[in-house]
């Protein structure tokens, strides 16, 4: 039983590993033009649906370009998947926008803001 519960993790690193090597050497489209990093996968426990988490890195223009390029590639890459990891069902590739770089680099840009700010004098109210 545990062996199995296991197989979703498994398979998604698998995954992971394939849909980043196809987006690294062998992508096509000329729609992905933004970098594009595979962060992370999930699967569904009946492996049916791989969610393919990315971020990508350019303009807003060819980030839209990127998203629109991974979304036609995804029956593809299913095909290539499904013969890679020798799956009897490959699961289905959903690609999701990964915000957590974005996000961590604005909390480093606010906490660099507040670290450069002049410190208030100890004697300063807001106010009570």
């Amino acid at each position: 039983m545990a062996s199995n519960n296991r197989r979703p993790d498994r398979v998604a690193e698998a995954i992971r590993v394939e849909v980043a090597t196809f987006l690294s050497q062998d992508v096509k489209d000329p729609r992905i033009v933004g970098l594009v990093t595979v962060t992370g996968v999930d699967v569904s426990r009946d492996l049916r649906v791989a969610t393919v988490f990315v971020s990508i890195y350019g303009s807003e223009a060819e980030r839209a370009a990127t998203s629109d390029g991974l979304a036609s590639v995804a029956g593809h890459l299913r095909a290539r998947i499904g013969r890679a990891l020798r799956l009897r069902l490959a699961p289905e590739i959903v690609f999701k926008p990964d915000e957590s770089i974005a996000r961590a680099a604005r909390i480093e840009s606010l906490l660099s803001q507040l670290k450069d700010a002049p410190p208030r004098a100890s004697g300063e109210d807001d106010g009570d």
